[in-house]
């Protein structure tokens, strides 16, 4: 099971008023609870793996490949592309406290600019551009939660 198939899993699980979901399969066992109150959704992904290959895992370094937030347009008619979340976390628009902001309204981005972090999970995931253009709205506060498909930036790409 794949991250994509298991966000589906939890927007449905979330849409449908089900208070508690578990899921056992071969080498995963995944648990979502959702709460009315709030909206609150909490989820616990658990993959059970052999004991050799878990010290193995956890004696090598792990490569984090870099997070690409897909643009899509606003509307048919509108210029403006919208940068959604491709994951769910909490939305940073700088690398730490004391560094200036990736990006503010106005600023000229280009392919493969990062844009903000999203952390997830406790690791943190640098989101690039897949267009170039123009920040022309921010539409999440910073250390804001972000949803899967939030939209989190408008970009003018002319």
């Amino acid at each position: 099971m794949d991250l994509k198939e298991i966000q589906n899993l939890i927007k449905f699980v979330a849409n449908s008023g089900v208070a508690e979901v578990k899921l056992e399969m071969d080498d995963v066992k995944i648990t979502i609870r959702t709460t009315l109150e709030g909206n609150v959704t909490e989820t616990t992904y658990v993959q059970q793996m052999p004991a050799q290959n878990t010290l193995q895992q956890a004696l090598a370094p792990q490569p984090v490949a870099p997070v690409v937030a897909v643009p899509v347009p606003v509307s048919e008619d509108s210029k403006y592309v919208t940068i959604k979340s491709p994951i769910i976390g909490t939305f940073y628009r700088k690398p730490s406290p004391d560094k200036p902001m990736f990006v503010e309204v106005g600023t000229t981005i280009g392919k493969g600019d990062v844009l903000c972090v999203i952390e997830a999970m406790k690791l943190f995931n640098e989101i690039e551009s897949e267009i170039s253009g123009k920040i022309v709205k921010i539409l999440v506060d910073d250390m804001s939660p972000v949803e899967f498909d939030q939209p989190l930036f408008l970009v003018d790409p002319s």
